[in-house]
């Protein structure tokens, strides 16, 4: 496959030309030369973009999505890292579920007052005190007879 131009780059990829200098500036993806004005790239790098595309809506920094490439531009991804990222996006999910449920709740409410209702009272402390959508312990239920 022929080289790329930075205009073909960012009309294939979907990523604006500004942001491929800027990846190219932060050592994410390099060019391979110029014609004319304009920066060549290697057709691997829409790849590369994938992959940074990938991280980032994984909820990556930059600079953690540039230490998954080697030297030599391939992929060097660190499962520990990826299993951390999970967890970490398990925790986000259960806070942003308690927090649509409770949304839920409060819209269907059928107390006079939102301040009277105890599971928008529960909520509250939840939200005040940092624990919104934390696992908690459950205490067991008595069997059933």
């Amino acid at each position: 496959m022929a080289d790329l131009d930075i205009t073909e780059v960012a009309k294939r990829s979907g990523v604006p030309a500004s942001t491929l200098r800027f990846y190219e500036e932060k050592g994410l993806i390099a060019s391979i030369g110029r014609r004319g004005l304009r920066r060549l790239f290697d057709a691997g790098v829409l790849e590369r973009l994938a992959l940074i595309a990938l991280g980032r809506d994984a909820g990556f920094s930059l600079d953690e999505i540039a230490r998954m490439f080697a030297s030599d531009g391939r992929p060097r991804i660190d499962r520990k890292l990826l299993a951390a990222k999970a967890e970490e996006l398990d925790r986000t999910l259960r806070k942003l579920t308690a927090v649509r449920d409770g949304l839920r709740h409060a819209a269907a409410c059928p107390a006079p007052s939102h301040m009277e209702c105890p599971t928008f009272r529960r909520l509250l402390r939840a939200a005040a005190s940092g624990v919104m959508g934390e696992r908690t312990k459950k205490a067991p239920r008595p069997p059933r007879r």
